[in-house]
């Protein structure tokens, strides 16, 4: 019964062909179409070149003791918001506190013994007007005086580095910022030498990267003056900052630094880009990168879809004079924008190219037909 089927099916398909023919409907035919072409140009284009950058504090300063002595109490946490004099760390004041009063009494047995030596040595002046005492005398009592004002001056500069001192056991914030890492514990023993935190000044921060030589070398060339570099940054465009999460920063920021010495290792330049910081968004440490929007001039720019990679090859369809299609050899450049290569090598102005379904062309394959 199946086979019967397939037969009767077999039979009717054939029927039903006969019937279109004869009622005069012909099969669809292949209609040419030609693809869409251009003629390189060079023009100018605005390219985005990122840089890796790391994020610091144009304020960023680094406390430590001035004195040394136990940490007696910590006055602020990790990440606070602090105003400039802020107190951040107390240490043992009590060394410094009688080290105050010893140089204080100090300078009051200084005053006196200089009162002394002054009163005698006016007494001893008096009685030379009289020819009671000796040059010798008058001479011996005015040295003490002088060695006595000395004393006080000593006694006093004694007690005023005793006070400085008593004041360095308050440790306060030197500028306005945010409080980074504090490494130390209430009750440590500190030291000049000691690290206790980082206060970041972060109303404007700093973003420090590397730039190659050939993008500036118009900022390094020799001899150029303060005032050019000041122009050639004030002529950059602003710079974009993108972290690491993919997030751009809302503010722009300005190239404001450029070191004078290339590494012979890498040959680039380190950089600074400022942006301001209102909302306490960024902050000292945090990685990201930096954009900048930087014109390339008198370029070769052609759409993605003209271009055919090959294993290790990258081409694009010449169209010649008779139309057909030619494949050309060429190395490219990304423009970042995710539409179109900058052709370094292997196009020149005047060819006329495939631009759009390159990869459907084949080679010999005529690609422009007249239109009817």
């Amino acid at each position: 019964m199946k086979k019967r089927s397939a037969i009767y099916m077999a039979v009717a398909t054939a029927i039903a062909a006969v019937g279109l023919t004869s009622c005069g409907i012909d099969e669809p035919k292949q209609v040419d179409s030609s693809f869409e072409t251009m003629t390189v140009k060079k023009s100018d284009i605005l390219l985005p070149y990122k840089f890796s950058a790391k994020m610091k504090g144009q304020n960023d300063v680094t406390v430590t003791p001035q004195v040394s002595g136990q940490l007696m109490k910590i006055c602020v946490t990790e990440g606070q918001r602090v105003a400039k004099g802020t107190t951040l760390f107390i240490i043992d004041s009590r060394n410094a506190q009688l080290e105050l009063e010893a140089a204080q009494a100090n300078l009051q047995a200084a005053l006196a013994q200089e009162n002394s030596a002054k009163l005698e040595y006016e007494s001893n002046k008096n009685l030379f007007d009289k020819k009671i005492v000796s040059s010798y005398m008058l001479t011996n009592s005015e040295n003490s005086y002088k060695q006595a004002r000395a004393a006080v001056a000593q006694a006093r500069a004694a007690v005023n580095r005793a006070r400085v001192n008593l004041g360095f056991c308050t440790i306060t914030a030197p500028v306005t910022g945010v409080i980074g890492e504090i490494p130390v514990r209430t009750g440590d023993q500190v030291s000049p030498a000691s690290y206790l935190t980082i206060v970041s000044g972060n109303a404007t921060m700093e973003a420090e990267f590397s730039i190659p030589e050939a993008i500036v070398e118009a900022s390094v060339s020799e001899g150029l003056t303060k005032e050019d570099k000041k122009r050639y940054f004030n002529e950059l465009p602003p710079a974009i900052f993108v972290m690491k999460n993919g997030t751009k920063y809302q503010h722009k920021g300005r190239i404001t630094s450029l070191t004078g010495v290339v590494d012979a290792t890498t040959g680039s330049l380190g950089i600074k880009a400022t942006f301001p910081n209102p909302d306490g968004q960024l902050f000292s440490g945090i990685q990201g990168t930096v954009v900048l929007n930087l014109a390339e001039k008198g370029v070769i720019v052609i759409p993605q879809n003209a271009v055919v990679r090959l294993q290790d090859k990258t081409i694009v369809y010449k169209v010649k004079a008779d139309s057909t299609a030619t494949a050309a050899d060429v190395t490219i450049a990304d423009t970042g924008n995710g539409k179109d290569f900058i052709i370094t090598s292997g196009l020149k102005t005047g060819d006329k190219i495939v631009s759009s379904g390159a990869n459907n062309v084949n080679e010999g394959q005529k690609v422009l037909f007249p239109k009817n």
